[in-house]
Order: structure tokens, then sequence, then C-alpha cells
């Protein structure tokens, strides 16, 4: 009998060049899973991407620290046990402009791409 649940122990590390540690535990580069991405993020400070427009839903959960988002020109900060849903196709730039690492969980629906991104050039 097969088992009906499955156990992420060994996330796949998305390789990056500006410090944030991004552990994809269900995805398409972990796991080959297009409908949903779950990750486990630690942004350090002074952190920000550019400006995006995804083609899918993002929520995130933060657990520790503090991480900004401009949406649609609208500034937002969440804290430590607040989350968020941003809906896809919406103008969004991720950031960490404080002093702290900001650990959290993002999940994509579906799941993230990067040709799905839509990065705007900085």
């Amino acid at each position: 009998m097969s088992k009906k649940y499955t156990i992420q122990a060994s996330p796949f590390v998305v390789p990056t060049n500006d410090g944030k540690l991004i552990e994809e535990h269900f995805g398409n580069a972990s796991v080959g899973n297009s409908k949903i991405s779950i990750a486990h993020m630690i942004a350090p400070p002074g952190w920000k991407e550019p400006y995006q427009t995804p083609n899918f839903d993002e929520y995130t959960y933060i657990i520790k620290g503090k991480k900004q988002f401009i949406i649609e020109d609208e500034i937002v900060v969440l804290e430590a046990n607040q989350c968020i849903k941003i809906n896809k196709n919406t103008r969004v730039q991720y950031s960490n402009p404080f002093t702290e690492p900001c650990e959290y969980l993002a999940i994509c629906l579906p799941a993230f791409s990067i040709n799905e991104v839509n990065r705007e050039d900085e």
C-alpha cells in the first residue's frame, strides 16, 4: 500500500546572489509540482527585489521580523504572525529595509516560476 502523504525533509535551496535564503519544500524546482509552491525564506536586512507583476497569487506569512511590500504604489508592512494575499497580475515590490532579518513562508498558486514573474529592470 502506498503512503497517502509526503514528508519533505530536503527542500530545494534556490541559488541567490543577494543573501536571501529560499528553501522550496513543494513546487516546480523541488518536486516538479506546477500547482503550488511552498517556500521558507529569510530576507536579510537591506534586501529588496525589483518591481514585478507575478502571474500567480502569492500568500506570505511572517514568522519573525518585518517585511515591506509596495503594492500598486501603497506601502504595506507586515510583522510576525501577520499574513497577506497578493492577487496575481498585481505590481509589487518586496523588501526588508529593516535592521533585522525577516523569516517568512511564501505560498504561490499556481507554483512560482521565474517565467511567470515579469520582473522590471531597475
